[in-house]
């Protein structure tokens, strides 16, 4: 689809400085624009590449006076805030893409379950018995929705996702491909003969509303009661969360985060890719974990934490500048060694 600057202008509530019939079909980055894109500059970093972008508009903050000559062809959009008009556009043409409403075929919808109005369902899905989804659900093909699985009004799954039995899922969530909700946590406990013995693992899994799955997600089903995924939070590609985790409001993780079992992380938690938590611990509010830190005990009080085992980021910094040094420091230690050897011959 095409738009005019004309049109853009009305959505942002943005002022035109150029020609309003100027026309785009995509978006692309200030550096990379082309004729027929749209692009943003927000961060004056990036503000030498609007003097040569091919762009056709740039949306620009209206504080933003050119520092030389703009391209001829550019159409500046000018608005309040430039990053924030831009995610906006990018939620637009994102809709572009949403899927018609119906049931395409084949899929399984069991007789008992219950869908509600202005629901997509991809082909091949398969819902299970006793299941409920909401008004406005998009459900992408090949899912697996399993028995008395609630999916409340407004969330989107992608394709390839499984939602065992007894799952919640909250408004207005995204599930991203391939996650994986309520597979079995990983209890087992060895017998007298040193043999494995599974736990069953009866509990559920809670996802409240706003939550984001990245893609290829685990989140294991509680062993007894429910591992919960608290409203707003946020989770990247390849997180594992163990069973009987608690992810507390408006936290984010980064990916391939690994949280054990029955571990409790407070609200506005920020937590790096790769970072490692152990199990049974608790995480304090607005903590931040720097990526690939081990953190294997409960965190009392917010602060950033950096290394494994985790320590106060400042703490990292200075033992890193000295573990940097010890090849320098061992060598001088070795050459006083050999001459107090020397004396000591003497």
């Amino acid at each position: 689809m095409e738009f005019s600057a004309e049109q853009i202008a009305d959505i942002l509530n943005g002022e035109i400085q150029g020609d309003s019939q100027s026309m785009v079909n995509d978006l692309a980055k200030i550096e990379e624009g082309q004729k027929g894109t749209l692009s943003f500059l927000s961060n004056p970093k990036y503000e030498e590449y609007i003097y040569t972008t091919s762009s056709s508009i740039c949306i620009v903050n209206k504080s933003f006076i050119p520092g030389k000559d703009l391209p001829p062809n550019l159409t500046l959009i000018k608005v309040e805030d430039a990053y924030s008009c831009f995610a906006k556009l990018l939620e637009l043409y994102g809709n572009l893409y949403e899927k018609e409403i119906g049931v395409e075929k084949p899929a399984h919808i069991n007789e008992t379950a219950k869908i509600g109005e202005s629901v997509h369902i991809g082909a091949f899905a398969y819902i299970g018995k006793n299941a409920v989804i909401g008004n406005n659900v998009i459900i992408y093909p090949n899912t697996y929705i399993g028995e008395n699985v609630s999916i409340a009004d407004g969330t989107k799954i992608y394709p390839n996702v499984s939602i065992y039995h007894d799952c919640k899922v909250g408004r207005n969530c995204i599930i991203h491909a391939g996650s994986v909700i309520g597979s079995d946590g990983f209890g087992f406990a060895p017998d007298e003969k040193g043999k494995f013995q599974k736990i069953p693992q009866i509990g559920n899994v809670v996802l409240e509303d706003d939550v984001e799955l990245g893609s290829n997600v685990s989140i294991d089903r509680a062993t007894m009661g429910s591992t919960f995924i608290r409203k707003g939070v946020k989770i990247d590609n390849l997180c594992q969360i163990a069973h009987n985790v608690d992810v507390d409001e408006d936290s984010a993780m980064a990916a391939q985060v690994g949280i054990a079992g029955s571990t409790k992380i407070g609200k506005n938690v920020l937590i790096g890719g790769q970072a490692g938590i152990s199990g049974h611990i608790k995480i304090a509010d607005q903590t931040k974990i720097v990526a690939q830190s081990g953190i294997p005990s409960s965190i009392k009080k917010a602060q950033t934490l950096m290394g494994s085992p985790g320590i106060p980021l400042d703490d990292f910094k200075r033992s890193y500048f000295g573990f940097r040094k010890l090849p320098g420091l061992l060598k001088r230690v070795q050459e006083l060694e050999e001459k107090i050897e020397a004396l000591t011959k003497e």
